[in-house]
């Protein structure tokens, strides 16, 4: 792709106080939007994005293009994702996956500083995303059944009501916030709740 083909791109798509780095992807300072454009696949390759990345309300299908590093929230939910491969390597506030037909988190970003919202998909499990979180962990309504990949540290609230957990996995996990679990079958075996800070502890066997 030509720069003046990249030119023309951002042009089209609003996208301003970009720079075009040798290898073809560019650079944003500030919020790239490219919402309800029916999208299979993102039409630039980005590199780095100061502020929001938001394509959501596609059709995309893989996230390959999208930027290595976002400073703002990451939004790929209501496209049509099996995976996460693709995504920003970094995220500095929320990562929103909701309502795609997640299989899998292979390729999910290795730091995200807000919260994860991966409700509404085909998840079995929440191997892929990263161990600490900086906000809440909302997975509620996936296929989930094991807790195996789940992250050790959550820094808001937790959701996984709607999901038929039934392997109880050992791991400890703090979670700095409400915690809604729904009727799911390791209720019982909830631990050490107090309004400061709650710990779930899932031993293997109870």
């Amino acid at each position: 792709m030509t720069e003046q083909e990249i030119h023309n791109i951002c042009k089209e798509y609003n996208i301003t106080n970009y720079s075009i780095n040798p290898d073809g992807s560019i650079d944003v300072d500030g919020i790239v939007k490219l919402l309800y454009m029916g999208f299979e696949k993102l039409p630039l390759k980005f590199n780095r994005v100061s502020g929001d990345f938001i394509c959501n309300r596609n059709r995309l299908i893989t996230l390959e293009g999208s930027p290595k590093y976002v400073g703002g929230f990451f939004d790929c939910g209501n496209n049509q994702l099996e995976n996460l491969e693709g995504s920003p390597k970094e995220v500095g506030q929320d990562f929103y996956c909701q309502y795609n037909k997640l299989t899998s988190l292979k390729g999910c970003s290795e730091f995200i500083g807000g919260g994860f919202y991966c409700q509404t998909n085909n998840l079995s499990t929440l191997e892929g995303i990263p161990l600490k979180l900086g906000s809440t962990l909302n997975c509620l309504s996936n296929n989930i059944t094991t807790l195996k990949g789940f992250p050790i540290y959550v820094k808001g609230n937790l959701f996984l009501i709607y999901n038929p957990i039934s392997i109880v996995d050992s791991s400890i996990s703090v979670i700095d916030g409400r915690i809604d679990i729904g009727n799911t079958e390791f209720s019982d075996i909830i631990k050490n709740l107090d309004d400061d800070k709650m710990k779930i502890l899932f031993e293997h066997g109870l």
